[in-house]
């Protein structure tokens, strides 16, 4: 989160220090303690806006894309005395730990990436995920998930990973309790992106077809567990409202055929051949 070098020197002054703030080239923000639990476990002075969308379960999940990270956002920098070194590009990641959330007091502020804050919209502070990136977060007690898009830095509070926006966390079940365990995996938008694209020409295997994304979003990554060996890449492809999961392009039909026989062995689908 970020709202310039007077939140900095409040939060100093303030014990107990937690939440987030982005990088000192972006300028910095530090979030004032966490209430208790009994009050939600929003920041202080924070919580949720007066007249929020009525429908917040509607708000469909951040789209993964490819973009370029940003120029300034992803430098090392220091918050709170640590020290810590942003990703400068896209790996494998995958953590668990605690997810906080922030809301009203932040709202409509500048992010790290310079972006303002929308407390409804599918975004989220990371310490060191690039900015901007996308990641699933899942909660574990409830095995509920979004995917959200990273644009901010923090949470710096020692037992926290990452800080949602309030949307997001409302879709987790955590604005209740404030907090909540939780596993976060990066995203590559090359096999992981919703396109609403068509794909380009050539053989493919359509798996399935879904109007909700999170059970397209399941498949595809059951299917990218149990095909790495020499399968195409996976893609969900929105047509119209149907988000279809497909492996392609093959390189001839005899290799879609062998592409489909290893499905069935495998995953117990009848995948069908599609030709563009």
């Amino acid at each position: 989160m970020d709202t310039g070098w007077k939140w900095v020197m409040a939060a100093w002054l303030t014990a107990g220090l937690a939440g987030c703030g982005s990088t000192p080239a972006v300028s910095s923000k530090k979030s004032a303690p966490v209430t208790s639990a009994a009050r939600g476990g929003y920041y202080l002075d924070d919580g949720p806006g007066a007249n929020p969308p009525p429908n917040l379960d509607a708000i469909a999940d951040a789209a993964p894309r490819s973009e370029p990270l940003h120029r300034y956002a992803n430098r090392a920098y220091v918050a709170l005395g640590n020290t810590y070194v942003p990703d400068t590009e896209l790996k494998p990641y995958r953590e668990e730990g605690r997810a906080s959330w922030y809301g009203r007091r932040f709202h409509g502020q500048k992010t790290s990436s310079g972006e303002l804050y929308d407390m409804y919209g599918m975004t989220a502070a990371h310490r060191t995920l690039p900015i901007p990136s996308y990641a699933r977060v899942v909660s574990l007690d409830s095995g509920k998930s979004v995917v959200v898009r990273i644009n901010d830095r923090g949470p710096f509070h020692q037992d926290r990973l990452i800080d949602l926006s309030y949307t997001a966390a409302h879709k987790l079940g955590l604005v209740g309790t404030g907090s909540g365990r939780v596993r976060v995996e990066g995203i590559d938008p090359a096999q992981n992106a919703v396109s609403g694209e068509p794909l380009a020409s050539g053989i493919y295997i359509q798996l399935g077809a879904f109007s909700q994304p999170d059970n397209a979003q399941k498949l595809l990554e059951k299917v990218q567990s149990r095909m790495q060996d020499s399968s195409p890449p996976a893609h969900v492809v929105l047509t119209g409202s149907l988000h279809r999961v497909t492996l392609g392009p093959y390189a001839s039909e005899s290799e879609a055929e062998v592409g489909i026989e290893k499905i069935r062995e495998r995953l117990g689908l009848q995948p069908v051949k599609v030709i563009r």
